[in-house]
């Protein structure tokens, strides 16, 4: 072969590849998917989750579309969402809390879903295993349930002589049975009775502040998630109005006039919501990815609220605390 003509098909096969390179490079820039994302209401946290995804080189109205649906206290409204991602053909729905999710896996088994804070992927039956998820299910995991004694401790230390708490959560939650019967060994080994005041919905609260408020516990105690967070500036106000020593999961509620909190970073939380999506979109299956474990946690204290609570802070935990708010 003449070293011309073999210059020329080689030219040709490398001009063919460099076409066909950026022809699919064009294609996958084109490309454009679909994002559900359902709620209870909006929050100033999931923010972190939109962010994430633009850090990804994710914008809307570019190459993805993300359709919102929020329930609005209206949890029944969490199925005929998922019945409107499914008809919309969906690339992957995002959701924040637990009855969203069960609601989905009941109209979809190949629509990847993805939670980045459930409160107890396992134990409500998002998935088999934190490992494995071995379903349509991935995310994050808060560890709600595991931090319920060092949860306690915090409380115990900064209240002195504590020794009845109220713990307030969802009843309705199925990801909160585990940290309920966590959260009663916790106070048992504490030496702390532990009395429960349920909701379920949004009309609910009114009738525990009024029962709570009689029984007077010597502090109250948040299991946080959508139906709390909802309400989250009701139970703050009537733990002020009543002086009870209050303590959340997230940092958000201390700024909010909560006095303490200890847990995982939400913003982080959905920032690594973002990073699973991106991995779904480019191909990952939701089986094969890891429910993803938090590894730092924080603790919150508004020392405002202590004082107005006749607290002083301990030096032992202002030392440790992340953030003080003043």
């Amino acid at each position: 072969m003449r070293r011309r003509h073999f210059i020329a098909l080689l030219g040709g096969a490398l001009g063919n590849s460099v076409v066909w390179t950026l022809g699919a490079r064009a294609q996958q820039h084109g490309k454009k998917y679909l994002i559900g994302f359902i709620a209870h209401q909006y929050e100033t946290m999931y923010d972190a989750f939109f962010a994430g995804l633009r850090e990804l080189g994710y914008i809307e109205g570019q190459n993805i579309t993300i359709e919102r649906r929020y329930a609005k206290g209206h949890p029944e409204r969490f199925k005929v969402f998922a019945k409107e991602m499914v008809k919309l053909n969906a690339d992957v729905i995002v959701t924040i809390t637990t009855p969203a999710v069960l609601a989905i896996k009941s109209v979809t088994t190949t629509i990847p879903i993805v939670i980045p804070n459930a409160i107890d992927a396992v134990g409500a039956g998002l998935v088999a295993s934190l490992d494995h998820p071995g379903g349509n299910v991935t995310g994050g995991t808060l560890l709600q349930a595991e931090l319920s004694l060092k949860r306690l401790e915090l409380l115990k230390e900064m209240v002195p002589g504590l020794s009845r708490a109220a713990l307030l959560w969802n009843a309705g939650n199925p990801a909160y049975v585990r940290a309920w019967s966590q959260s009663q060994g916790a106070a048992q080994t504490l030496a702390v009775a532990l009395q429960r005041y349920e909701v379920r919905g949004p009309t609910d609260f009114q009738a525990v502040f009024a029962t709570m408020a009689q029984q007077r516990p010597d502090a109250l105690v948040v299991l946080e998630d959508a139906l709390t967070i909802q309400h989250r500036k009701e139970i703050i106000d009537f733990a002020l109005t009543t002086k009870l020593p209050s303590s959340f999961f997230g940092k958000e509620a201390v700024e909010a006039g909560g006095l303490m909190s200890y847990g995982a970073s939400w913003p982080s939380t959905f920032r690594g919501g973002a990073a699973t999506v991106d991995k779904i979109l480019k191909g990952a299956k939701p089986s094969d990815l890891p429910v993803e474990q938090p590894t730092k946690f924080e603790l919150a204290i508004n020392s405002k609220t202590a004082k107005a609570l006749g607290l002083k802070v301990p030096t032992s935990l202002l030392a440790t605390a992340d953030e003080v708010i003043e």
